[in-house]
């Protein structure tokens, strides 16, 4: 059986590296981006199960990201997982109804995370 795919997208390199590092070391197969335009491409692409979005990386921005993976019906069975330093409850409301599966917000653990990632592909 296959690992997992998951999509870590990020603009900040050192997070970027952070997570796919810890992701990969607990068995993931990682792709990452760095802006959404990559992203929205590998998600069609690779068919990640789990895609990490960054909601502030260059565009289009997280939440945009997920609103274009859920509108197509070839996506839905991808879980997004939002990734932000933007933490007010708004923030996290927009990012639900967006369609996002989960929130985390910055700093984070990324023991939590890869849990969060385990959880959505449960």
């Amino acid at each position: 059986m296959t690992n997992p795919t998951v999509l870590v997208a990020e603009d900040d390199e050192d997070i970027l590296l952070l997570v796919a590092t810890r992701l990969t070391r607990d068995g993931f197969d990682v792709v990452t981006a760095r802006t959404g335009a990559e992203a929205l491409e590998l998600v069609l692409e690779r068919r990640p199960q789990v895609a990490v979005l960054d909601i502030g990386m260059p565009p289009p921005d997280g939440l945009e990201v997920v609103r274009r993976v859920r509108a197509d019906p070839l996506l839905n069975g991808t879980r997004l997982l939002l990734l932000t330093a933007k933490a007010q409850e708004s923030d996290v409301r927009r990012g639900i109804e967006a369609g996002a599966d989960a929130y985390i917000s910055k700093p984070f653990s990324p023991a939590e995370l890869s849990a969060r990632v385990r959880a959505l592909l449960a």
